[in-house]
């Protein structure tokens, strides 16, 4: 991957340069959903915060949870989530433009005051597109995005998931560079893009 292709990853349609990781342990909680998916989701959650060498915690000190992750098959559910509107203004109007997009899913990130990402919201309608992706493939795909606030345009023409054999894996590129986003010697955000290049310096070869 190069420098170029880093930042690209991380620079919003609107041309503005935005990166950012998680600032603390990621507490996650899933709604609408059964056991077997449940314990999916969280496995996949584990496997990339171990993979970019960060921590997960059963509970968070200031908001109890930090990374919501809803399944729902309309949007108009989310209107009836006690309490959602007050965690996320402007539901009702948010909730209008998805349904007319037509859209199937959607990521909301909350920011600490240094930059890096405090929480997150997840939501997933399950129409007949995402209800065909097995579920360990649809957590994976979710989680890293999730992980890091890539562009909006990241993985618009290509998955950050690739395929090995029957198994659905996260590409290697994209695994380095994780790992690379979550060096302890770098900032928590950053909007020049002279990041991608400190990003770039710290890449491992993949294995």
């Amino acid at each position: 991957m190069t420098p170029e292709e880093i930042e690209a990853l991380f620079t919003r349609e609107s041309g503005e340069f935005l990166f950012a990781r998680w600032g603390r342990p990621i507490v996650p909680i899933v709604f609408g959903v059964e056991d077997e998916t449940l314990s999916t989701v969280k496995g996949a959650f584990e496997a990339v915060v171990t993979l970019a060498g960060h921590k997960m915690a059963e509970t968070d000190p200031e908001l109890g949870v930090n990374c919501m992750v809803f399944f729902f098959r309309d949007w108009k559910e989310l209107l009836d989530v006690p309490d959602l509107d007050r965690l996320i203004p402007d539901l009702a109007p948010l909730v209008g433009r998805l349904v007319r997009a037509d859209a199937n899913q959607y990521r909301i990130f909350r920011f600490e005051e240094d930059g890096a990402i405090r929480a997150a919201f997840v939501f997933l309608r399950m129409d007949k597109q995402l209800s065909k992706i097995p579920a360990e493939t649809l957590a994976l795909s979710q989680v890293v995005q999730t992980i890091l606030l890539w562009s909006d345009t990241a993985f618009r023409t290509q998955s950050p998931l690739a395929v090995a054999g029957e198994t659905t894996i996260l590409r290697p590129d994209i695994a380095a560079l994780i790992r690379a986003a979550y060096d302890p010697v770098l900032p928590g955000s950053a909007q020049d893009a002279s990041h991608a290049l400190r990003l770039f310096a710290r890449l491992e070869p993949p294995q």
